[in-house]
């Protein structure tokens, strides 16, 4: 297995085909479910010059286990099981919330969290907080495209932003007083972070004030904001994306801010947001990221229910939204070869201003930029390229009302999707949960003995011991995404495989990926509609 899996990796890679420019265009073989599926993805290179702040400390797969090139004469994908799991594992993030927030009944019980990394530096990212001004908890994941710069600072600053919009008048002036009188600030959020996640630690002041002026345009209005939650969410996305395209127009003396906020604007991100406080659930997604609720029925059965949609080429919704904001002479490239305007697969996303700006503004603000070839910025304009803005950040939010039988939310980035359908990876958790929740079997049968406990029992069997399984549900996800066969089995030889690919052909087969898991607690909720 393993030999035919390298051979068919090997020769497929040396084969392909790679287009040189400003940057790299890769096209890339992506397996979907026993299928091939071929597209074209803008790869960057490492975002940062020599000298100035670096994305490399996020992690990655250690080196003792990656290849680092296909021409390599010694290629193997040997890995011993104990490796993989530190591969598999090193992104795990845990928490409990009865740790976080026992002072009163929540309706999230815990949530688990993992990446895996295809490029190199990934370019996902996540997020998760508590809302301490505010009522609620929130979770984000983020796909960087062309570099991780705009995913890390939309991940940094996003639920800030939202929580800002949702916090009272008299909070948002107690918080202004505080800093006019240069006194400490009590916190909006608390954060639930991975010791990996990295910040943008030399820009976190920039990034302060501009909220800040957020939150002074909040006051500034006639009355209380009250925005709904729906309201604040797409008012925050907008405002962050609006930011984002501001703060690399502003005259900046500090260079490395400079480049960094270039860096940001000129990548992309799409992101997917959750916020739950008690029964209430709202997802704010933009872009291909997706959220899907696992529904336990009262039959025992699982269903699926998405929370989100895909914002591509393929939804036809996003095609007629384009189609009316732009003139009916663009109709037909608007999508070329199944991305916006040939170069880009979601059509929501942050950042990303070569498809937002005018042709003129790009041009003015790349000229009066130091080396944007050393800050590997992509200078290019679309052919068509007529009535800008082509791409927005503005999210679609979903509300919907948890009931006792929703048992877990799970938020991934389109790495995970590719591989494993809503349905699957539902099937997959609830298995899971199964599993970690399975006693020793007994040494004698209970009579009368039913189909259930039998169906148990052979579970039980089959589990082989808990010790060997994945106790984080996010890394069980990314197990079976990167190492399943065509009967959904885990093929251990395909996975050493997989996650051994060397960095210039990672990409080739796999997304980053980026998974996390929200496990609701059914008696909070059922306490809720008791009391209601």
């Amino acid at each position: 297995m393993s030999r035919t899996v390298s051979s068919w990796i090997l020769s497929s890679a040396r084969s392909s085909i790679i287009l040189q420019g400003k940057g790299r265009w890769y096209s890339i073989c992506i397996p979907n479910r026993n299928k091939i599926k071929w597209k074209l993805v803008f790869s960057k290179t490492c975002p940062y010059p020599a000298g100035s702040c670096s994305l490399d400390r996020t992690f990655s797969f250690p080196k003792a286990f990656r290849h680092t090139s296909t021409e390599e004469e010694h290629f193997s994908f040997q890995l011993s099981p104990a490796q993989i799991n530190d591969i598999l594992r090193a992104g795990e993030l845990s928490h409990r919330t009865l740790d976080l927030n026992g002072k009163k009944a929540n309706s999230v019980l815990r949530f688990e969290s993992n990446q895996l990394a295809s490029n190199s530096p990934i370019e996902d990212r996540r997020s998760a907080a508590t809302c301490l001004q505010t009522a609620g908890m929130m979770f984000g994941v983020f796909d960087g495209h062309a570099g991780a710069a705009c995913a890390q600072a939309v991940s940094e600053r996003l639920l800030h932003y939202i929580a800002v919009s949702l916090m009272p008048r008299q909070s948002l002036e107690e918080i202004e007083l505080a800093v006019e009188a240069m006194k400490p600030v009590r916190p909006i959020l608390q954060w639930h972070r991975h010791p990996n996640d990295v910040e943008y630690q030399e820009i976190t002041s920039q990034y302060f004030e501009n909220l800040r002026v957020y939150w002074q345009h909040l006051l500034d209005l006639d009355a209380e904001p009250g925005f709904s939650l729906e309201e604040a969410m797409i008012c925050a996305f907008k405002r962050l994306d609006s930011d984002i395209s501001l703060e690399v127009q502003a005259p900046q003396e500090n260079e490395l801010m400079r480049n960094i906020a270039l860096q940001v604007a000129f990548s992309g991100a799409t992101a997917c947001v959750a916020h739950i406080d008690g029964v209430h659930l709202h997802v704010a997604n933009t872009g291909d990221c997706r959220a899907i609720l696992g529904v336990h029925e009262e039959d025992g059965t699982w269903s699926t229910l998405p929370l989100t949609r895909d914002h591509n080429a393929y939804d036809e919704f996003e095609i007629r939204r384009l189609k009316r904001e732009h003139p009916r002479s663009e109709e037909r490239t608007l999508f070329v070869n199944d991305r916006l305007l040939g170069i880009l697969m979601p059509s929501r996303a942050f950042g990303d201003v070569q498809l937002k700006w005018s042709k003129e503004l790009q041009h003015s603000i790349l000229e009066n930029s130091c080396d944007v070839e050393a800050l590997n910025i992509y200078q290019y304009v679309p052919p068509n390229y007529h009535t800008p803005p082509y791409l927005t950040a503005e999210p679609e939010v979903t509300y919907h009302k948890l009931r006792s039988k929703d048992k877990f939310l799970v938020i991934a980035s389109d790495g995970l999707w590719e591989m494993l359908s809503n349905e699957k990876v539902v099937k997959l958790v609830a298995g899971h949960l199964t599993e970690l929740n399975m006693q020793k079997p007994p040494l004698t049968f209970k009579k009368p003995v039913n189909l259930g406990y039998m169906h148990n029992l052979l579970l039980q069997r089959k589990s082989k011991g808990l010790a060997s399984l994945d106790q984080n549900t996010a890394t069980h996800l990314i197990r079976h995404a990167v190492g399943s066969n065509e009967y959904g089995e885990v093929d251990p030889e395909k996975l050493a495989a997989m996650l051994t690919l060397p960095e210039d052909l990672a990409r080739m087969y796999r997304d980053d990926i980026t998974v996390t898991v929200v496990h609701f607690n059914s008696e909070t909720i059922e306490d809720y509609y008791r009391s209601h």
